[in-house]
């Protein structure tokens, strides 16, 4: 960001120095003279002709032709897998649980909370009027604009 400034009021230093009044004078004046009449340019002299050397032909390759089959390989046979059979494992023998009712358990019982009462305090409902009258401001007068112009100074 630094360097962006940096270079942005070097550009305008740049712009200022070049734009001196003896340059503008010197562009205004070649801009309104006529342009003298220029000795004619030289004629180029005609180019010769690049002549390439023939392009080499595209060697002609084999045609594709069908592919030999392929031979018949015997396929390996896998074992198949027997798995002896799992034993029967005798079941623990868990004990059953039972959960007594819901309605024999005795409820938790809560404090009853009691609130302070709020206090009486009475709610204005009509806003206090507001003034009518608006103070008096004055503003000082208006500076007047001469409406003729000096002319410049002359040198």
């Amino acid at each position: 960001m630094v360097a962006t400034k940096h270079s942005v009021i070097l550009c305008m230093l740049l712009a200022l120095f070049l734009s001196s009044p003896r340059m503008s004078l010197g562009a205004r004046h070649l801009m309104q003279t006529q342009p003298s009449s220029a000795p004619p340019l030289p004629s180029l002299p005609p180019l010769p002709k690049a002549t390439l050397p023939p392009l080499p032909s595209q060697p002609s390759f084999p045609k594709p032709t069908a592919l030999p089959p392929l031979p018949n390989m015997p396929q390996p046979t896998q074992p198949k897998l027997s798995f002896p059979p799992l034993p029967n494992m005798p079941q623990p023998n868990q004990p059953k649980l039972s959960l007594p009712p819901l309605s024999n358990m005795p409820q938790p019982t809560q404090p009853k909370l009691s609130m302070p009462p709020l206090p009486s305090t009475q709610i204005p409902t009509q806003l206090p009027p507001l003034p009518t009258t608006a103070p008096k401001v004055t503003l000082p007068p208006m500076p007047t604009i001469p409406t003729a112009l000096s002319p410049p100074p002359s040198n």
